[in-house]
């Protein structure tokens, strides 16, 4: 009785090819909605690429943070010589304890990142409209909405494109002068740029 060869055919893992950056953020809503948009607002974008936010529930503490992208990069779905993890966060009222964790993290390898902007994620938003200069804790989200009128967190992808968030890359390197080795200490500043020149660069 002849034997079906198939039987003793191995299963063939197949091999993923496109590059996949797994951003973990703070937000639940903002940081997503950007990020998740971000291929579509740019037409140049290298189309083997994806991105994917890692969903917090709100759990977002540093170390929540932290937390879910070391999960995230020991499991089956993290290529390591092909994917980025990166952490985006706000400084907020987060201490430099709580940060370094964070950044001493990015530094284990090289296609890990940390991306923080100061105070908060507005602030890159900001960087998309206007120069951000002289910015407070106080004035960012009311400066942004003078751009973006009734900005309530959830990103529309209508208030950017190509051009604007170059523009915002631009602004950001021109703030982050010198470049921060760990992470921006002053107000009005964001290494978000860094990011986002990688989405682009590669």
């Amino acid at each position: 009785m002849a034997v079906s060869q198939n039987r003793f055919k191995r299963q063939v893992k197949s091999r993923r090819y496109n590059k996949i950056f797994f951003i973990a953020c703070e937000g639940a809503v903002t940081e997503p909605g950007y990020f998740n948009n971000l291929k579509s607002i740019l037409p140049s974008c290298n189309p083997n690429i994806s991105l994917h936010c890692l969903d917090g529930h709100n759990h977002s503490a540093p170390m929540q943070v932290l937390q879910r992208i070391k999960e995230y990069v020991l499991s089956e779905k993290f290529k390591d010589d092909l994917d980025e993890a990166w952490l985006v966060v706000d400084k907020d009222d987060w201490d430099d304890e709580q940060l370094m964790l964070l950044y001493e993290w990015s530094q284990e390898k090289e296609n890990y990142g940390f991306a923080l902007s100061n105070p908060s994620f507005e602030y890159w938003l900001l960087l998309h409209f206007e120069d951000g200069n002289s910015i407070t804790e106080n004035t960012c989200l009311k400066r942004l909405k003078k751009h973006w009128p009734g900005y309530n967190k959830k990103i529309e992808a209508k208030y950017f494109s190509e051009v604007k968030i170059k523009e915002a890359i631009k602004r950001a390197t021109l703030r982050d002068n010198p470049p921060c080795k760990s992470w921006p200490q002053k107000v009005g500043c964001t290494t978000v740029y860094r990011l986002v020149e990688r989405i682009l660069l590669t």
